[in-house]
């Protein structure tokens, strides 16, 4: 008889159909595929690089899952592991192995999926407002040094591990410290707020709005493959931007300050039992998040949060770096902008012994940017542009006062002499002027 597997068409003879020793091997085999795909459904291995979850849904269980990144060419990786032992390589060695072609000529290459435990990283966080751009940060990362990043929310759910790059939305309610005390600096990224309204609520779409880890990984194929209909965007933005203009503000005074608690819609110290309600948007109303109604007339003492004041990360939860993302696309200042990347690894020699010759910055910058090499960016999304994607004037109104007070806050003195404000207020004009145009 005959039956239908993969297909095909497979036939059996009387005797094979007969045999129960054959049926008893078909029954094993068949349950160790279910075992397998039951696996692959519960954890799969994929590469977590846009996970937006809610805090309630967040479950606390680490796996022993090898992590896959999906923009890796696992077959050619596996290949070169295990023909070179490419984690016994000596740094010069990786790099030529990996992509500089010599006299500043390259050729981009996925990053080594498996990350040897006993190599010491200088490690860095990539942190900014949701949206698609930390992305377009991360893989410049991975391409100078041929090492991966990793998502929050993966270090939260399949566990701890050796990655030097970590992409990271906290403290945004989308996002959580799922690194410990793993990272020794931070790099913050900073886009356009009008645009990224849009593309964070381009990535929930993607993802099907989902509120598990579980649920957002299976969906993340889906990223940047398609425009959202251009109505469920207009019932989010009704719902959601003007509250998130100020979480805009609020996580680049997070970040700058070195973890410094602050009510998010007032702007004022607040303290720790405020805070941390602030931090569950979706267990309190916004009514029941007043500052006035949880802090009232307190004499407030500045606190921190314990993850920058314990030392979690070794050089301190401040910026050492601004980074662009819009400048990082643009075809005279992005390869200045690699250059920013590239020269904050080089802080540290722990990871700085990885980077590509400098002579070849340009070219990665070339390869990713210009050939669109690499992972799939919110650049590469079909679909509308920007100018279809209005707001209201009181949403225009509620981005440029969150601008002007973010612009006038480190134009000021107290922030004034240091690189990283003035990057800031740079930036803010350039993009408040596109939000009034």
């Amino acid at each position: 008889r005959t039956t239908r597997k993969g297909g095909r068409m497979r036939h059996f003879s009387s005797s094979s159909v007969a045999s129960p020793f054959r049926w008893i091997a078909l029954l094993l085999s068949l349950a160790a595929v279910e075992v397998v795909r039951y696996k692959q459904i519960k954890l799969p291995l994929l590469y977590n690089t846009s996970l937006l979850s809610s805090p309630e849904t967040t479950k606390y269980y680490t796996s022993k899952t090898i992590y896959v990144p999906p923009s890796l060419d696992s077959s050619v990786q596996r290949r070169l592991s295990a023909t070179f032992g490419r984690s016994k390589l000596s740094p010069s060695e990786r790099r030529k192995l990996s992509h500089d072609l010599g006299g500043g000529n390259c050729e981009w290459t996925p990053p080594t999926y498996d990350v040897p435990e006993e190599i010491d990283f200088h490690k860095t966080i990539i942190a900014g407002f949701p949206s698609g751009d930390k992305r377009m940060i991360f893989v410049q990362m991975e391409a100078l040094t041929g090492w991966p990043a990793k998502d929050e929310w993966d270090f939260e759910y399949l566990g701890m591990s050796n990655h030097p790059f970590i992409k990271a939305n906290y403290p945004h309610h989308e996002g959580i410290w799922g690194w410990g005390n793993a990272a020794d600096q931070v790099v913050m990224m900073i886009r356009n707020i009008r645009r990224s309204m849009v593309e964070y609520h381009d990535i929930l779409w993607d993802i099907g709005y989902a509120k598990t880890w579980e649920d957002a990984t299976l969906n993340l194929q889906n990223l940047y493959s398609k425009a959202p209909p251009i109505e469920d965007f207009f019932a989010w933005r009704d719902m959601r931007v003007l509250d998130e203009c100020h979480w805009y503000g609020w996580f680049i005074d997070y970040w700058m300050e070195g973890g410094l608690m602050r009510d998010i819609f007032t702007h004022k110290i607040t303290t720790p039992e405020h805070w941390y309600m602030l931090m569950m948007p979706t267990v309190y109303t916004r009514a029941e998040l007043d500052y006035d109604l949880v802090v009232g007339d307190k004499t407030v003492t500045p606190s921190y949060d314990p993850h920058c004041n314990n030392g979690d990360v070794t050089d301190g939860c401040q910026p050492v770096a601004i980074v662009s993302a819009e400048k990082l696309r643009d075809y005279a200042e992005g390869p200045a902008e690699t250059a920013k990347i590239a020269n904050v690894l080089m802080n540290d020699q722990r990871t700085g012994q990885y980077l590509i010759d400098q002579e070849a910055w340009d070219c990665i910058w070339e390869e990713l940017i210009v050939k669109n090499k690499g992972l799939k960016t919110v650049y590469q999304r079909p679909g509308f542009v920007e100018s279809d994607y209005n707001f209201s004037a009181e949403m225009l109104e509620e981005m440029i006062l969150e601008l002007n007070r973010i612009i006038s806050k480190y134009s000021g003195a107290d922030w004034n002499t240091k690189e990283t404000a003035n990057n800031i207020v740079s930036l803010l004009v350039e993009h408040r002027a596109m939000v009034q145009t």
